[in-house]
């Protein structure tokens, strides 16, 4: 079915009317006119994605501030943003830092200080907390979902009508409603996925129209930025974009297999993707953190779980003792080894007075010598002393005389006098039976000579010959005699070990891993001789004047470690789920509730809408095998649309004139294979790829995880519908019987959304009855006030 269009004069398919629903009319009789006017400006003005955008905004961003009160995850993502706002360092190792950084980028807007104990839920907000402004960008990005849903669908190449619905399914769907008017993340990161996927599709139709063109070169460039937010704000994103970098591959394979091209031409075609779509991404990333590390300069609460080259880059904390103290280690060089592996808590060599029990439990004898542990805390007990074997003298002699990789020492204990000591065989440590005990060696006089010479080997040195420096080199020290290296069990040791971590050496394990590997964190020079002195000199904290800063791909390569690597332990939460329990809308999530009242916000999505994106997955699936045993057979039930014979047409009485390419973009429609498959590879692969991993996944789940998921499964549901109402459908009876059960259905969408509205924006407060109303499984925690 066509149209007339005033702006063009010409005649336009009926489902590219939202594409040029209005513009300045000019008359035809005044086209030369405009032609040698170079003051005319021509505006396409899309009034149904106006009109969807302002119904998604709205349905956002109505009574922002409400409640005014501390709201489920509100008081995780707030902790950051009060410590961007005083730039202070931490580490979240759920994410890399976009996300917390626009968020606190609307804090810094509100004029937000930081000043407020983000401790619990249900803390009401003071007045210098900006509620509205800290909420307004998951608001916004949750709103313009909802118009980015009508852009893919049509870009997919369906009607207007489906793309409307795909826009309103992502309107009244009530859990997306919820998490995008709180502090969270998961309305941001579907925003950035639906951007790089309409970006792809626009860039790709530019590509078979206007290849290189400022258009093609902008949504390409969009859609690597985008994809580049989507990582940014959470990692899990990384997937989405993983599968629009496979499709760009696939679509990047059919242009190397075009003979029409010339080799020149292919190699800027895969160039400028690769340029777009990877290189500008990673120095996106580089970019993200280098901000990041620039705004958090301050020591915080976090640091001990970095380096100490690291803590020592930033301002206060560590580098107060550090800056000044001598780089490189000499003999009766005073120092305290850190063990790098910082697992399960970073930790510093240490020994005390106490020694080892004389009989493990278990009934395995001990060398009864003095304990040697590694201790979580800064304490003077973690303060050695590096001795030269050939000298009694343990203090730094002028000039000093440094160590060097392949040194042999002895480290002598500066509060007790002990040297470092281990044996072959004899004793064993208390959980580590494989392993040889580390202790301070005390002479009993029962034939066992002390062996306390170890070797310094610098695990990350430039050359052989390279010194020993603070903080920087990682070394492992091992024990001259027996090949075994100083190494960390991280077990922790029973009351007489005070539970301290236990330290052995092993002699079995090979390479550098971290558990074996230590760096001077705190040096001084020793100057006295005497016992008393020396116990006295290390009491006294030394006086710093310099700092020593880290490179930023240092601390980058660091903390992308760390983020990685790291999983703090969260215990079981109340309204934590499975995946298994997202499908079937099983669970849902109490968000807040007011403390006088019924009124609560409930992270509860629309029913109608989850069974029937569920219902539309399956249909797909289906319709695709059904169409793929039909093809084997030669049976094409539906057109490939992967190309067109444009001579049969007449472009000048059927669409305005075009190139070729186009005028068969257009020509391709919901009922074709290609447009079905790429449907399905976003849609329902993008359903796939944020969802399924989550079962690999040993982390705390909820239910807001789904969303992202969620969204892209319901974008497949328009399109199924389309294609089985136009393709499926034979006879108009079932058309329009189809027609009337799609209306009767989406109204009762609309009216699901109404009904549970109350949870979805707190209020108002409904009577307990009508609460019980609403609780329609079991399984869904509504509260009721008794």
């Amino acid at each position: 079915m066509y149209v007339h269009s005033d702006c063009t004069s010409r005649i336009v398919p009926l489902r590219y009317v939202g594409s040029l629903v209005s513009c300045l009319y000019i008359p035809f009789h005044n086209m030369a006119a405009v032609k040698k006017s170079p003051f005319i400006v021509t505006l396409e003005i899309n009034l149904l994605i106006v009109a969807l955008t302002l119904l998604g905004l709205t349905s956002r961003l109505w009574n922002l501030s409400h409640p005014p009160a501390v709201v489920f995850d509100e008081v995780y993502y707030g902790q950051f943003i009060s410590l961007y706002m005083k730039r202070i360092f931490f580490l979240d190792d759920s994410g890399p830092p976009l996300g917390h950084m626009l968020l606190a980028l609307g804090g810094y807007l509100g004029g937000f200080d930081g000043n407020f104990m983000w401790n619990r839920i249900g803390a009401e907000y003071s007045s210098s907390v900006p509620v509205w402004s800290l909420r307004l960008l998951p608001a916004l990005s949750g709103g313009l979902c909802v118009p980015l849903a009508y852009q893919i669908v049509v870009e997919l190449g369906y009607s207007a009508w489906a793309g409307g619905a795909a826009a309103l399914l992502i309107l009244f769907e009530n859990a997306l409603v919820t998490q995008s008017r709180l502090i969270l993340l998961e309305s941001v990161l579907i925003f950035f996925i639906l951007l790089a996927i309409m970006s792809y599709l626009k860039f790709h139709r530019q590509q078979q129209t206007s290849p290189f063109s400022p258009r093609w070169w902008f949504w390409l460039v969009l859609t690597g930025v985008s994809g580049f937010c989507a990582v940014g704000v959470k990692y899990i994103g990384l997937f989405s974009y993983l599968l629009i970098l496979g499709l760009a591959g696939v679509h990047g394979w059919q242009l190397l297999g075009d003979r029409k091209l010339s080799n020149v031409l292919v190699l800027c075609y895969l160039g400028a993707r690769g340029m777009a779509l990877l290189l500008l991404p990673m120095f996106l990333y580089l970019g993200m953190f280098y901000i990041h590390l620039s705004i958090l300069s301050r020591s915080g609460p976090h640091d001990h779980i970095m380096s100490s080259a690291f803590q020592s880059s930033l301002e206060g904390g560590l580098s107060r003792i550090t800056q000044g103290q001598p780089l490189e280690v000499a003999f009766g060089s005073q120092i305290t080894l850190r063990n790098t592996l910082g697992k399960p808590v970073p930790c510093w060599l240490h020994s005390h007075k106490n020694n080892y029990p004389i009989i493990y439990e278990g009934g395995r004898g001990s060398s009864h010598q003095q304990q040697v542990t590694c201790y979580p805390y800064k304490d003077v007990n973690n303060w050695w002393i590096v001795k030269d074997p050939a000298r009694q003298d343990m203090v730094v002699s002028a000039p000093p005389r440094v160590v060097r990789h392949g040194d042999t020492v002895q480290l002598l204990h500066g509060m007790t006098a002990r040297f470092l000591n281990t044996y072959a065989r004899r004793c064993c440590p208390p959980f580590s039976p494989y392993a040889q005990e580390i202790s301070g060696y005390i002479d009993y006089n029962i034939s066992m000579p002390a062996q306390t010479l170890w070797k310094v080997e610098i695990q990350n040195r430039e050359s052989d010959g390279d010194t020993w420096k603070t903080i920087v080199s990682e070394v492992k020290l091992v024990h001259v005699n027996t090949s075994a290296a100083l190494k960390l069990s991280g077990s922790a040791l029973p009351d007489w070990g005070f539970r301290q971590l236990e330290v052995v050496g092993d002699k079995v394990a090979k390479g550098s891993h971290q558990s074996m590997v230590w760096n001077v964190e705190e040096h001084r020079y020793g100057r006295s001789q005497d016992q008393a002195e020396r116990e006295e000199e290390l009491h006294t904290p030394p006086q710093m004047d310099v700092g020593r800063n880290l490179s930023f791909m240092a601390r980058f390569w660091e903390l992308q470690w760390k983020m990685l690597t790291m999983r703090s332990e969260s215990p079981e939460h109340k309204y934590c789920s499975s995946p298994a329990d997202w499908v079937a809308l099983d669970t849902s999530i109490a968000y807040w509730h007011h403390p006088r009242t019924t009124a609560q916000i409930q992270l509860l999505g629309n029913p109608v809408i989850w069974y029937s994106a569920n219902a539309g997955a399956i249909v797909y699936s289906v319709l695709s095998l059904y169409y793929l045993l039909r093809q084997r057979r030669r049976i094409h039930d539906v057109p490939p649309g992967d190309g067109c014979d444009v001579s049969s047409i007449d472009t000048h009485k059927v669409l305005p004139p075009r190139s070729a390419a186009i005028t068969c973009a257009y020509v391709v429609s919901a009922g074709t294979w290609h447009t079905l498959q790429l449907t399905g590879t976003l849609c329902l692969g993008g359903w796939a790829v944020n969802y399924l991993p989550f079962f690999l996944m040993e982390k705390t789940l909820f239910l807001y995880h789904y969303l992202p998921a969620l969204t892209l499964q319901i974008l497949l549901l328009p399109p199924v519908l389309e294609h089985v109402h136009q393709h499926v459908l034979r006879s108009d009876t079932l058309q329009n019987t189809f027609s009337a059960v799609l209306l009767v259905w989406m109204s009762s969408i609309v009216l699901i959304f109404s009904k549970l509205s109350p949870l979805t924006y707190g209020e108002p407060a409904l009577a307990p009855q009508e609460l019980r109303g609403l609780r329609w499984k079991d399984t869904w925690d509504i509260l009721i006030r008794k």
